[in-house]
């Protein structure tokens, strides 16, 4: 499956909503888990901000890789992301769009309160 890799230097990136577990059959319940580690997988959505263009991403990440606390307008750091297209066909109808993976998800939240000088 062709994956194409996301650079995000130029971005603004905060989490929109806490992280949740990635449901894989929506009728059972059950989760998602990595196919090579076996983890927990999770979606956080993320607001991705370029110039003056913002989307909501949806990113899947693995649990061991989300890093501090995520809540909504929280900075973050997004390690390893990339896009992969998909098609499938459901009930006769074509469906496509674009799935993103990345290693990690990391809070910036304490780094950028830790550079902040302190008041005297």
């Amino acid at each position: 499956m062709r994956q194409i890799p996301v650079d995000t230097s130029a971005a603004t990136v905060m989490a929109a909503k806490a992280p949740q577990p990635k449901v894989k059959d929506r009728r059972t319940g059950e989760i998602a888990q990595d196919a090579e580690t076996g983890a927990q997988l999770m979606t956080v959505d993320v607001m991705f901000a370029v110039n003056d263009e913002v989307e909501i991403l949806s990113v899947t990440v693995p649990e061991p890789g989300i890093t501090g606390e995520l809540q909504m307008g929280t900075p973050v750091g997004l390690t390893g992301l990339i896009a992969r297209p998909w098609e499938n066909e459901f009930n006769g109808q074509k469906r496509h769009g674009i799935a993103f993976r990345a290693v990690a998800v990391t809070s910036l939240a304490a780094a950028a309160s830790a550079s902040k000088p302190k008041a005297a």
